[in-house]
């Protein structure tokens, strides 16, 4: 049953709401590290940098760090600050988002293969502009909590060179929820990104991953979005305690 549990989340996405469509294409890369300094604790960094589909415009980039307490090797707690800055067509201008998250991570293993879930909660400050003038200027934050499940499998599919050498499929889905009233974005669905993909395992400690994403977003404006976007991932796990 547990295999399944992300397709009932995507289904349910993409059925909510039917109006006006926006499509871009974009390519995302993300760099993901987690960093083990003794038994129980640890802390995290990623990286990530969209553009448009021909390299030439930041749509996006996103730097979060943070602090993880591990509970076993399978389950983990990690809280920290998270800064976004997000390119604004119509004023060809950045707005920034800066973000406090926590989230509780759990791993099952059967097998060679990993199903991860992560529920992540959000404290997002969105800055607000518009034009003034000829000008573009900041009229404050806007705050809003969200909520994040993400479902993440990965398939092994061979060996290469020796077992430390994998490649395996990648299958996930995540779905974004608005926690109360806010400016930021009223619908209580907020968005969701389905992920299907390749990795390469190199000792359990690096990760190439090539993929395609399917991200829709339930826009607060009269278009909804939805993006196609080719994403490449650099993961790390390394045990800094040796």
């Amino acid at each position: 049953m547990r295999r399944y549990l992300f397709f009932l989340f995507s289904f349910l996405s993409f059925g909510l709401k039917a109006q006006e469509l926006k499509q871009n294409q974009r390519v995302w890369f993300s760099y993901a590290g987690q960093y083990k300094v003794s038994e129980h604790w640890g802390y995290h960094l990623d990286v990530q940098f969209r553009t448009d589909n021909q390299l030439q415009q930041n749509q996006q980039n996103v730097f979060r760090i943070g602090g993880i307490y591990f509970i076993t090797t399978s389950k983990m707690l990690t809280a920290g600050y998270a800064l976004a800055n997000t390119y604004n067509t119509s004023l060809q201008d950045f707005y920034k988002e800066n973000r406090l998250w926590e989230q509780f991570q759990y791993i099952d293993k059967w097998a060679k293969n990993t199903m991860m879930h992560r529920f992540r909660l959000e404290q997002r400050w969105v800055e607000s502009i518009t034009a003034v003038d000829g000008n573009v200027v900041s009229l404050g934050a806007n705050y809003q909590n969200r909520l994040r499940y993400l479902n993440k499998n990965t398939f092994h599919l061979t060996n290469l060179r020796s077992e430390k050498e994998e490649i395996y499929a990648v299958l996930q889905d995540e779905i974004f929820v608005t926690l109360g009233d806010n400016k930021v974005n009223s619908n209580i669905f907020d968005q969701n990104r389905f992920l299907i993909g390749m990795g390469l395992n190199y000792n359990n400690n690096i990760r190439l991953e090539l993929g395609y994403m399917n991200q829709f977003v339930n826009a607060n404006s009269k278009a909804d979005v939805m993006n196609h976007n080719i994403f490449i991932s650099l993961i790390q796990n390394l045990d800094l305690q040796k």
